[in-house]
């Protein structure tokens, strides 16, 4: 009998720690799936399809081409947007080049109106009888056209100087217009070929050749296996001693009891799996039922494990939380200030395009410069004009 009851007293201790989980260092759950990011592969312009270069369970490589599409309609808009950037800088050029010969005829007709004043006051000044009124009438009538033509060619000038004010050929509004849209036409062109954000295996194709695809629409999509985590769900009463940090161990049925994860808790979810369904709980209703409700925990694998044994999206894990020191925080206490995923295979395409744009320019710029010897002919009017009017004086 006393053996009976010592025994009793124990498996009646064991069941009241298990039930009441009191004092346990370690808590277990078998409600847990490996999650990873899913990268979808869409375009970015409307095209027909002509070629699909992976299908499911591939292996692509961060940046080769997956699909592609009809380039005709993007090289046709770059030719076009090279030739309207070409005929642009030519425009402006010859606004630079009005500028000048409106400042010689500024220069010219100043000339005039002053032979003009001095033709009039040499009349003016003659003795009475040696000059006919007639004549003065004459002089007095060139020094009001000549002041008339002098006023007509400065506001010539103001509204030529208006179109090139503070600025210069290459940085002109036209200009840097006519660069954007051969940007925006290479961009287009690149875009025809689309390559994969990350290194990954393709699930869900779901695009075949010959298929009018938009913007926005999901082609396929690429799981990097080497950003692998684990959400556990634990019940409520299971998390008053769980903490971000604490050690934690995992079993796949994938590989069974012999392979061992090791990692560690990353965060607790801020609310319940049942708080944003598509069906919540509403306990306002007459028939109340109290149901444990369930908290996601994050957990972050060891990436050399991984390496080794790679898991796949979807499969269940068990999961124990080593809880003995529980010291740490509840919930992240530092926000995060880094990009969470991110690729920059996209900025080769802005960098290639403003490449193009940039010997588009230099092209055009070396075409021009018979344009920039016209200026300079211009300004050399100017300064003969200079040169008659200070003969003149």
């Amino acid at each position: 009998m006393v053996i009976f009851l010592v025994l009793f007293l124990v498996l009646l201790a064991v069941s009241a720690m298990y039930f009441f989980r009191l004092d346990i260092p370690d808590r277990t759950t078998d409600d847990a799936y490996v999650h990873g990011n899913e990268v979808f592969l869409v375009p970015r312009v409307t095209g027909t399809v002509v070629a699909i270069n992976a299908d499911d369970t591939d292996l692509v490589l961060k940046g080769q081409p997956l699909v592609v599409l009809d380039d005709s309609d993007g090289k046709v808009a770059l030719l076009q947007a090279e030739g309207a950037l070409g005929d642009t800088m030519r425009k402006v050029c010859q606004f630079y080049v009005n500028v000048a010969e409106l400042k010689a005829n500024v220069a010219a007709r100043t000339i005039d109106l002053a032979r003009a004043e001095d033709d009039y006051q040499r009349r003016m000044a003659a003795q009475s009888g040696t000059v006919s009124m007639e004549d003065i009438t004459h002089a007095r009538q060139d020094v009001d056209s000549a002041r008339d033509l002098l006023n007509v060619a400065k506001q010539e000038l103001s509204a030529a100087q208006a179109l090139v004010a503070d600025t210069d050929l290459e940085h002109h509004p036209m200009v840097l217009q006519a660069e954007a849209n051969v940007l925006d036409a290479d961009l287009a062109l690149q875009r025809t070929t689309i390559n994969a954000p990350e290194t990954g295996y393709v699930v869900q194709r779901n695009v075949e050749v010959g298929q009018r695809v938009a913007p926005g629409t999901a082609l396929m999509a690429i799981i990097p296996l080497n950003e692998i985590w684990v959400d556990a769900n634990f019940k409520e009463d299971d998390l008053r001693f769980v903490r971000i940090g604490q050690p934690v161990g995992l079993k796949s049925d994938f590989y069974g009891d012999s392979v061992k994860y090791e990692g560690h808790v990353a965060g607790l979810a801020p609310s319940t799996g049942a708080a944003f369904s598509l069906l919540p709980p509403d306990e306002g209703s007459g028939n109340w039922i109290k149901i444990v409700q369930r908290v996601p925990v994050r957990i972050v694998l060891d990436d050399k494990q991984l390496g080794k044994y790679p898991l796949r999206i979807g499969l269940s894990m068990r999961v124990t939380i080593h809880t003995g020191d529980h010291s740490g925080p509840v919930l992240t206490q530092v926000p995060s200030v880094q990009a969470v995923y991110a690729t920059d295979i996209y900025s080769n395409e802005w960098t290639q395009a403003n490449a193009l744009v940039q010997s588009l320019v230099a092209t055009n710029l070396q075409a021009l410069s018979n344009l920039n010897l016209a200026s300079d002919s211009a300004a050399t009017v100017v300064r003969a004009n200079r040169n008659l009017e200070r003969t003149h004086e």
